[in-house]
């Protein structure tokens, strides 16, 4: 058995987390954009 995670799934790891964080990022920027209009316009 090798412990060690090879280079190539590493990368990949990184690569589909960093790609998940910025769909996320953009999510919450886009829901916390809805708020705003929506308590600018209510108020």
């Amino acid at each position: 058995m090798n412990p060690q995670i090879p280079f190539e799934t590493a990368l990949q790891f990184l690569a589909i987390a960093y790609l998940v964080s910025v769909i996320l990022l953009l999510l919450a920027s886009q829901i916390g954009l809805a708020i705003i209009k929506t308590l600018e316009k209510s108020g």
